[in-house]
């Protein structure tokens, strides 16, 4: 009877042990209905050299605007093998060097590293405005190659494009599907280049405050999002599950406990 009873509480233990509680899945548990909690201040992304951008210069005389604007490229899309001969236009750009400059039509050189979207479409504009190749020019910039990457236990890992200005982990998080069920809610990791080195960041999804005010709240471009696995997870992917955190162990203890006293006692 005894041994019943231990086999009971061993298989009950191992199964809440596999369980996760929701303090550990839920979002923003430190934010009640109506609070409020202070955001950092919108950090926009600054573009930096082998960032490429579209600018589009539109005015009353579409031969003048033509002279600013690259022509489109036309690229082949579909499956090859198909022999499919579906085609799609898109933009070309300019790619600033290694000292944060593009050469521009007309203009020539431009220095943009460390501008934001905004601040090149004015620059330009004002340059070709003092120039006086197009007084009513309207400057249009676009980011084309700017991403981050998103990893571990999400629902699509891979690289997203950075939509927007002010481009946010949630951002991030929504395009991966957001995290899985296994996935560690309270130190997700956020890798970003600082003067040359890497910075490790973590967030706690769990906590609106140290979401809101984390200084990776807003990405930038080619930073990397890691969510780690939790408990669980890393049980699972441990060979066969058999170590001392793992169901499966003692499940397997208690079915030797159970072989032994059927041996002793028959």
């Amino acid at each position: 009877m005894f041994l019943k009873h231990l086999f009971i509480l061993m298989s009950a233990s191992a199964v809440l042990a596999a369980c996760a509680t929701p303090k550990q899945i839920v979002y923003f548990q430190d934010l009640e209905a109506g609070a409020t909690v202070n955001v950092l201040p919108e950090s926009q992304i600054r573009l930096r050299p082998e960032d490429k951008i579209a600018v589009v210069v539109n005015c009353k005389d579409p031969q003048i605007a033509s002279m600013f604007n690259l022509p489109y490229t036309t690229t082949r899309i579909g499956d090859v093998s198909n022999n499919l001969s579906n085609y799609g236009q898109g933009l070309s750009g300019y790619t600033l060097d290694g000292n944060g400059d593009i050469d521009f039509p007309v203009l020539g050189t431009l220095h943009i590293g460390g501008m934001r979207r905004e601040e090149v479409a004015a620059y330009i504009k004002e340059q070709l405005t003092s120039s006086n190749l197009a007084k009513d020019a309207v400057v249009t910039v676009e980011f084309m190659n700017l991403s981050v990457s998103v990893m571990g236990e999400v629902s699509r890992p891979g690289r997203y494009n950075i939509t927007r200005d002010n481009f946010t982990i949630f951002d991030a998080l929504s395009s991966a599907g957001d995290l899985t069920i296994t996935g560690k809610r309270d130190g997700v990791i956020v890798l970003r280049e600082e003067n040359g080195v890497q910075k490790k960041y973590t967030i706690d999804l769990c906590s609106a405050q140290d979401v809101l005010q984390s200084p990776v709240f807003y990405l930038q471009q080619n930073d990397m999002v890691y969510v780690e696995p939790n408990d669980v997870r890393a049980r699972q992917s441990t060979i066969n599950g058999n170590n001392v955190r793992s169901t499966s162990f003692w499940l397997s203890l208690a079915s030797l406990a159970t072989t032994i006293s059927l041996y002793f006692f028959r």
